[in-house]
Parts: C-alpha cells; sequence; structure tokens
C-alpha cells in the first residue's frame, strides 16, 4: 500500500511530515546517546562548581561597594588604592560606560566615607559623584534561604500538580528534567566566573517556570497519543512517545527561538553596548536556562519517562504483541500475494507493518453476441 504526499519547503514542510508521522527521528531509540552528552555537560558544570566555585556578588558575601563614574584612573590604579586602604584583595571592573567599580570587604561607614575621599581624589571624580553601597552578610544569607524557600514549594506544587494532571511518573521525569537545567545553569556561572547576584537568582526562578512550560507540552501529546494504547497492537507505549516528541518538536524550537531572541538582545544591547551589569546577570541565567529547558523536554524528559513506562507490565505486554504481529507479518509467504508496508493509517512511522492482499486480476468472460446482420431472424 502507497500513499502519496506532496512535500513542502521550508521549517512548515519539516513539521507538517514529522507531525503525519511521514518523517521521524528516532529520539527514543537513542537514549543512551542523549545521556552521554548530558552526562558530560554535568560533569563539567559538576567540576565547575566544585574546584571553581561561584562568584558570588556582594549581596551574597557582605563588603562595600564603590561605584566611581567617568573614572580617569585605570583598573590597576584604582586596585591599588583600594588595596593600601583596606590591607585586603579587592574586585575591580569597569563597565562599557566608563565606571569603575571597587568591591571591597565589610568596612564602618567612616571607613567607607574616607576611601571614596581617596578613589574620588586618584580617579579625579567629585566625593559625592561616588555611589556607596554597603552589604552586610546577613542580607545575603537571608536573600539565599528565601530563594531555597520558593524552590521547595515550587518543586511540591509541581509534583502534585503533574500527578493529578498527569501522573507520578511524568512528574518524576519532569523533576529530573529541572534538576538538569539547574545544574547546567549553576555550572556556567561558575565555569566563566559571571557574578551571581539576586538577579541571577531572578532568573533561575525563571527559568524554571519555562522549563516546565514544555515538558508539559510534550507530555500532554504523549498522553494523547497513548491514550487507550493497551487496546491495540499497532504501535509500542515507546513508538507513541516518540511521535509525540516528532510532533511537538518544532513548536518547541519556535518558541525558544523567540522567546531567546530578546534575551539575547538583552545581552548585547543591554550589558554589552549600555553596560548595565544588572541586566547581563538575570539575561544569562535566562538563556542559558532557556536552552536547557528545550533541550531535557526532547532529549532527557520523554526518554526517561519511556523508560519507566516500560518496567510497566501492561507495557511490556503492549510491546510483545506489537512484536508478535510484526514478526507474523513478515513470515506471510510472498507467493501469496502478500506484502507489508512499514507505514501505518495513522501516519506512525515504521510502527506497524499492514498486510495488503493483492487480488489477482481475472479476465471476464462475456458470451459471444450474435452478428448485428443475424439479429431479428
Amino acid at each position: 500500500m502507497s500513499t502519496t504526499s506532496t512535500s513542502r519547503p521550508g521549517l512548515r514542510g519539516l513539521g507538517q511530515r514529522l507531525y503525519n508521522g511521514e518523517s521521524s527521528i528516532d529520539f527514543i531509540g537513542r537514549t543512551r546517546t542523549w545521556y552521554v552528552v548530558s552526562a558530560i555537560i554535568l560533569l563539567v558544570s559538576i567540576g565547575a562548581l566544585v574546584f571553581r566555585g561561584l562568584n558570588l556578588g556582594i549581596e551574597f558575601r557582605g563588603g562595600a561597594d564603590f561605584s566611581v563614574p567617568s573614572a580617569t584612573c585605570s583598573i590597576e590604579q584604582a586596585r591599588t588604592l583600594a588595596e593600601d586602604f583596606t590591607g585586603a584583595q579587592v574586585i575591580v571592573t569597569e563597565s562599557a560606560s566608563g565606571t569603575v567599580r571597587v568591591q571591597t570587604e565589610t568596612l564602618t561607614p567612616a571607613q567607607s566615607s574616607q576611601l571614596a575621599g581617596e578613589l574620588g581624589a586618584g580617579c579625579g571624580v567629585g566625593k559625592d559623584e561616588i555611589k556607596v553601597q554597603v552589604v552586610g552578610p546577613t542580607w545575603g544569607a537571608e536573600i539565599s534561604r528565601k530563594a531555597l524557600q520558593g524552590l521547595v514549594v515550587f518543586l511540591l506544587l509541581l509534583v502534585i500538580f503533574l500527578s493529578i494532571y498527569f501522573d507520578w511518573r511524568m512528574a518524576i521525569a519532569a523533576l529530573v528534567a529541572l534538576a538538569h537545567d539547574l545544574v547546567i545553569t549553576i555550572g556556567i556561572y561558575a565555569l566563566t566566573g559571571l557574578e551571581v547576584t539576586p538577579a541571577t537568582v531572578i532568573g533561575v526562578l525563571t527559568i524554571l517556570g519555562y522549563s516546565l512550560y514544555d515538558t508539559v507540552v510534550v507530555f500532554d501529546k504523549v498522553r494523547e497519543n497513548t491514550r487507550g494504547i493497551g487496546g491495540q497492537s499497532v504501535l509500542t507505549y515507546a513508538e507513541a512517545a516518540n511521535l509525540a516528541v516528532n510532533q511537538t518538536l518544532v513548536r518547541s524550537i519556535n518558541t525558544s527561538i523567540v522567546a531567546l531572541l530578546p534575551v539575547i538582545a538583552i545581552i548585547v544591547v543591554g550589558a554589552g553596548l549600555l553596560g548595565a551589569g544588572t541586566l547581563l546577570d538575570l539575561a544569562v541565567a535566562l538563556g542559558v536556562g532557556m536552552a536547557a529547558g528545550t533541550y531535557s523536554s526532547i532529549f532527557i524528559a520523554t526518554p526517561f519517562l519511556v523508560q519507566m513506562k516500560n518496567r510497566q507490565p501492561e507495557v511490556k505486554a503492549l510491546a510483545g504483541r506489537v512484536a508478535a504481529r510484526r514478526a507474523q507479518v513478515q513470515r506471510q509467504p510472498k507467493s501469496q500475494g502478500v506484502s507489508t508496508d512499514s507505514s501505518d493509517s495513522d501516519g506512525g512511522s515504521s510502527s506497524e507493518s499492514v498486510v495488503t492482499t493483492k487480488v489477482p486480476s481475472v479476465k471476464r468472460q462475456q458470451p459471444k453476441r450474435a452478428a448485428r446482420s443475424r439479429r431479428g431472424r
């Protein structure tokens, strides 16, 4: 049995073929490959966290922050002034707008005022123009505690919601994908040395919702494709789930591109051209988390779900019935005019061998009619 389809060029045509099952990417069959790729990325991220650590901002570790606008001094000169005054190592950076930022250990108000005067004199800026911010370490600890509380509450609500809306296995798979995204995002900060600020925490909490949305979209299609699947012997659970991932692939890619474009604009324009460091802290977390969330919903969450479902007795029985039926089709003798087609009527790819019996053509025997000249005699 053959079907004729008109191919459409471009991503839209590819998406239509993937949705109809005319084309297919074997995501579930290559689970080990995706796991190896993720394992390498996770090991690099964890290694960066262990050996390099996070570059915590002043809001978390405590200290004094001096912002010197339009400074005429160099970074080395500002560092020398601050280290001579404090007697300890300081962090000095310069933004694209020419503002020199000096971060020191915790200082008293009198010491902060005195250091601001010295920085102003050495950098050609009035003392009143220097912005001074003194943060105690307890404030950063409070932010960390509240962020952890918010994360725990979010995960508990997530498990309850997914367990009710889907089932507990999908909830576990979604949690695995979220943990995957969190570790990669935090590891990127450790690897690159980007400063972790409260804006970073906001970005990390934001990507949890984005990653969950993408995973729920895929799981909803998996549930639709696998509803009542135990009553047939055409598709296995893994094949139906793989079809669902293919059907939502283009949507996930399009959603991610649309979401990443403004984030990239924030990084390039806001942080790069305008020198807004806070925007960079937020945008990098969003960008890395969105990309990781799209990857995990396709390559981690669904394959992990299929692995758990394949342990169920009914899913194992279904796989046995599908295999037995396909083996029976393959044993059909070709001499009886039986041919197989690897595409099923629902558009699935390589999911069922459809038997088509070719009826041999038989020449009809019509009675001979008398010549027209002899009619009527």
